[in-house]
């Protein structure tokens, strides 16, 4: 290992190359270490405080928040020089512009960022148990990470379901969006909290929707939710696995950013085929990716290969089966899957910088 080392340490180094890796170290660094300031402000309502743009002092945001001013005063700070909120020197005050505020201080929005930092948070607090299993090659399933993931995962997807689902995703389906004006059976699979069963509830009254996850406290969740949300009488929250969740004849099955988590997706594809109406679909979300490895490394793939290799990959190692697809897989990987579930068609119906929407039929 030494003499290893060795030779490593006396290749010829390139200055240039290596000044512009130390640059990047340091960009990363300032959004590691500001990471927790962002979940701080989300959790304390800070940026909420902040969100109508008028200018504060360290002194008026703590005494809003019913926070400390010392603390707010270096976090004030912090957010400044990442360019979170903005600080006027003459005035020696800070606000946030509306770009800022709909990033980070409004709830709901297509752009709304705070809940990845629960996820990460959740995650930083596993590294123990990932370091763990990448030594023993086990898998870690969905309900042995700590809390804050499920939560996390909920506010880092809403959004974009927000902006896409209703408007672009389900009208690029054939002829799903008439069924569901209409009256139509839709299951989603895999649905967490149910943020995209209630919004497709919301959205279609006249359909039935039926959402299951194997994990429990979730779906406890996502029944309160419905009830908040007035949708309850049409909108059913249940414990099942991707496998063999009940029902018949659905005009749409959903999975939304889980079917690379499965152990055995080409099992759950199967199931999905047995399910399905005479007419019926199967939409697959699944994160953008292309099918040579080479093209998916840049900033997005970044972030999802990061992603599968601390969730994805241990969550389909820790199954039966244990396929390991990944957050990367790429059409072909996922139309080889479908395929293997009975299913003779299948398309790219959509796709956005981070998702893309298949669709498989009969």
């Amino acid at each position: 290992m030494a003499e290893k080392q060795m030779s490593t340490q006396t290749r010829a180094i390139n200055p240039d190359a290596l000044n512009a890796l130390l640059g990047q170290a340091v960009q990363d660094m300032g959004a590691a270490l500001q990471a927790p300031l962002i979940l701080i402000g989300d959790k304390l309502g800070l940026y909420r405080a902040m969100g109508d743009g008028e200018p504060v002092t360290p002194t008026e945001l703590a005494q809003r928040t019913g926070t400390t001013e010392r603390y707010i005063r270096e976090w004030l700070n912090a957010n400044a020089a990442g360019k979170l909120v903005q600080y006027d020197a003459k005035e020696n005050k800070y606000f946030m512009t509306p770009e800022q505020a709909l990033v980070l201080a409004l709830d709901d929005t297509p752009v709304h960022l705070p809940g990845f930092y629960h996820l990460l948070a959740s995650l930083m607090k596993d590294e123990e148990k990932l370091t763990e299993i990448y030594r023993t090659g086990k898998g870690m399933g969905w309900h042995e990470h700590e809390k804050g993931l499920f939560e996390g995962t909920e506010r880092f997807f809403r959004p974009t379901y927000l902006a896409n689902l209703v408007s672009s995703w389900i009208p690029a389906l054939e002829g799903v969006e008439e069924k569901l004006k209409k009256g139509a059976k839709v299951a989603d699979i895999g649905c967490g909290h149910g943020a995209s069963t209630l919004l497709m509830a919301k959205s279609y009254p006249n359909s039935q929707f039926f959402g299951f996850d194997y994990h429990e406290t979730s779906i406890e969740k996502a029944r309160a939710k419905a009830k908040e949300a007035g949708v309850a009488d049409r909108v059913t929250f249940a414990v099942a696995p991707a496998k063999s969740f009940p029902g018949k004849d659905y005009d749409l099955v959903a999975f939304f950013d889980c079917l690379h988590d499965m152990g055995d997706p080409v099992g759950a594809a199967k199931h999905v085929h047995q399910t399905l109406a005479k007419d019926g679909t199967w939409m697959i979300v699944e994160p953008f990716a292309n099918d040579d490895t080479a093209t998916n490394h840049g900033p997005i793939g970044r972030i999802y290969y990061s992603a599968s290799a601390t969730i994805c990959v241990p969550c389909s190692l820790a199954q039966e089966v244990g396929l390991g697809l990944g957050a990367q897989a790429g059409p072909k990987r996922l139309e080889d899957v479908v395929r293997k579930g009975g299913f003779t068609r299948f398309r790219k119906a959509a796709e956005t910088p981070f998702n893309m929407v298949l669709e498989a039929r009969a």
